[in-house]
């Protein structure tokens, strides 16, 4: 049957290719003697190709390209070598593609990837993505938790803006003449710098915490509340700053801001009842049709065109949209899930560079510019600071705390942006003020780690009553189990009490979950913390142990894992492995780093379909190995059947018929391989393509 349609298919290729070229031979002969293609002899192929890279579309796909990924690469080397919010690499990723870096060393580069007729286009989709984005941020901010602390959190947020506001309109006295863009009045400027030193970033302030497991501290939720409170009066200061700047006279202003209130009415008293309704139907992923979707999306867009043609930004708009998004059902989740990969990973850094060819660090040669990106740090630093610290005392909270809160509500990041990019679009802000504030949010945001590093351990030198382990806590085998998924966090568990041995009674498994998505809401991360361990537990109910459980988000999954180890005392730590994406290595990357610091034995699972201890090899150099005391414990299991593998017995050479530096044959007679990391390494097992069964490397804790 394959050999016909073969045939077949041949015939009709060769038939249709013959009368093809008939007929084009017939048609030519219809040609007039005037007919010339046209050549161009001087262009070159690579003339011809930076042609095509320069046609609009290609040249935007090549930009997204370049940004997205050079954003990405950013944020890693800030998450992972830094230990900063990636949002603050993808940040001064944008910087570094403007004309300050790229512009400054490699101008030629700069023309050809962001030539100035690109920019409205490029300029357009930073808007789109900035839309999407305050949407997100709109629905993630929960009014709900004003109300518990209502109180000091008002207090604290509005301390944290009237001080920096006031000190931003006095420094706004002394820059106006000089730094104040043409026809621009005192008063647009002076609110504009007041409104600007104000700002908190709540999206990164959130990041800091999760990744520092502050969420559900009570320091945590009291500067989350401040940050919410903040970032709402922030907002409704800012649309009423740019209604008045906007509209030139005070009657426009007034039209402005009754059109603004009715505005606002019809979200709150038409919209959101309407929304409400919908979640209530759309409570699952199952049930959410393309319909619904598309509804939530003309709300969302019907409420950025109105805020713009009103006369506020349209940013307003897709704030608003977010916050009147029902809390009941499902439907904040599920629309957030099908917009933020889009709008965080696609359109933000896009907003990044555009930021970044807007600022022009190289005007800070002036030395005046200098004198004055110094003042406006100071005062940026002593306004939020000290105005949020000095509140949170008085509001009842201890030192440290109120240093804390103060040090996490001076974190200005991206919100500092998007505000910047508004005053520098009213033409507002001069791009040597511009620049400034810009840096200004960079130092303040980059310095809220190590503030908070500062402050902890200014007052851990303080005497403290040390947890230390008790007789009874000593004498537990304590393990720990890391995992990012449920099967295999399953798998470590089984595995755990299969190596407790005859300390069955003192084992104390603690399972951590980590998660590197940081994109998840506090709903999500309830759900999955929950959903999580359910089956973990279960496992643990089998062999009548109660496993402890602990849920982590992070961007730095070793030291999270690392520094869990140590605070929980552990004797061992158990983990699985996963070959990554650009790597033939179980051992290296995360798993490399874990078992360099962490102090205890630690336990790395290959899982290779493990589902038994029936058949256990142990590899070994001599009987001295500590591989074999290890293995003492799973000897004690009842039906388990072990067989020591000399090392030497299962090399063999290689070959191009054997071609591994092992005996294959060997080794998949057994359910699972235990073997020192050090032999691990020596024999070269990463050059196996499968390996042929579940192997345990092994790191023993030299004392």
């Amino acid at each position: 049957m394959k050999t016909k349609s073969t045939l077949f298919y041949a015939l009709i290729l060769l038939v249709f290719g013959f009368f093809g070229y008939l007929l084009i031979q017939q048609g030519s002969l219809l040609e007039s003697v005037d007919v010339v293609v046209p050549q161009n002899e001087s262009s070159s192929l690579y003339e011809e190709f930076l042609t095509k890279i320069k046609h609009p579309l290609a040249l935007l796909f090549l930009q997204i390209i370049v940004v997205c990924s050079f954003a990405r690469f950013m944020g890693y080397i800030f998450s992972r070598k830094l230990n900063q919010p990636s949002v603050m690499g993808e940040i001064v990723g944008g910087i570094l593609l403007g004309p300050s870096v790229l512009g400054y060393y490699f101008p030629e580069i700069l023309q050809v990837l962001f030539p100035a007729t690109s920019l409205p286009t490029l300029g357009t989709l930073s808007q789109i993505g900035l839309i999407l984005f305050m949407f997100i941020i709109g629905m993630e901010l929960d009014v709900s938790v004003l109300k518990n602390k209502a109180h000091s959190a008002i207090v604290i947020s509005h301390a944290s803006i009237l001080f920096p506001f006031i000190l931003g309109m006095i420094l706004a006295y002394y820059f106006y003449q000089n730094h104040a863009p043409e026809g621009i009045s005192f008063l647009s400027f002076s609110l504009f710098m007041g409104i600007a030193m104000s700002i908190t970033a709540f999206p990164v302030l959130a990041r800091i915490l999760q990744e520092r497991n502050l969420t559900r501290t009570p320091l945590g939720a009291m500067v989350l509340t401040c940050a919410a409170a903040d970032d709402l009066t922030a907002w409704i200061l800012l649309a009423i700053i740019v209604t008045i700047s906007k509209a030139g006279n005070l009657s426009s202003a007034l039209f402005t801001i009754g059109l603004s209130f009715a505005y606002i009415l019809t979200m709150i008293y038409f919209i959101a009842p309407f929304l409400k309704r919908l979640g209530s139907i759309y409570i699952s992923r199952e049930n959410l049709t393309r319909t619904a979707v598309s509804i939530i999306l003309l709300i969302l867009f019907g409420s950025a065109f109105a805020t713009e043609v009103i006369g506020i930004h349209a940013l307003f708009g897709a704030f608003l949209a977010g916050v009147i998004m029902p809390v009941e059902g499902n439907l904040k989740k599920l629309i957030a899930e099908k917009i933020e990969d889009v709008a965080v990973i696609l359109f933000l850094p896009i907003f990044f560079v555009i930021t970044g060819l807007r600022t022009q660090i190289t005007l800070l040669n002036d030395s005046n510019l200098w004198i004055v990106l110094v003042l406006v740090i100071s005062v940026a630093v002593i306004g939020k600071f000290l105005g949020s610290a000095i509140a949170a005392r008085i509001a009842g909270s201890n030192w440290e705390d109120s240093l804390s809160i103060g040090a996490l509500m001076n974190t200005r990041g991206l919100m500092e942006l998007v505000v910047l990019n508004i005053g520098y679009d009213l033409g507002i802000l001069s791009p040597g003020i511009f620049a400034v504030f810009v840096l200004m949010a960079l130092f303040t945001t980059l310095s809220t780690g190590p503030l908070l590093d500062g402050i902890q351990k200014w007052f851990s030198k303080k005497p403290t009553i040390v947890d230390i382990p008790s007789k009874a806590e000593e004498n537990k085998l304590k393990v720990v189990v890391a995992f990012a998924q449920e099967k295999m966090g399953k798998s470590l568990v089984r595995f755990a009490y299969a190596l407790s041995g005859n300390q069955k009674k003192n084992l104390n498994i603690t399972a951590l979950h980590i998660s590197p998505n940081d994109s998840l809401s506090n709903e999500d991360l309830k759900n999955y913390r929950e959903s999580s361990f359910e089956s973990i537990r279960s496992t643990g109910s089998e062999f009548g142990v109660n496993v402890k459980t602990e849920y982590r988000v992070t961007d730095n999954i070793t030291y999270e894992i690392v520094n869990f180890a140590k605070q929980n005392f552990s004797n061992l730590l158990l983990i699985g492995a996963a070959k990554p994406l650009f790597s033939r290595s179980y051992t290296g990357g995360k798993i490399k780093g874990i078992l360099n610091y962490t102090p205890a034995t630690v336990g790395v699972l290959i899982d290779n379909g493990l589902e038994s201890y029936d058949k256990v090899g142990i590899v070994y150099h001599s009987q001295d190995d500590q591989i074999l005391k290890f293995s003492e414990k799973l000897t004690t299991l009842k039906g388990m059947k072990s067989a020591k593998l000399k090392l030497e017995d299962i090399l063999q050479p290689e070959t191009d018929i054997n071609p591994f530096p092992v005996s294959l044959a060997k080794l998949s007679e057994f359910s699972l391989v235990l073997i020192d990391l050090e032999t691990w390494d020596e024999v070269g097992f990463e050059k196996l393509d499968e390996l042929p069964t579940s192997f345990l490397l092994v790191r023993f804790l030299h004392t």
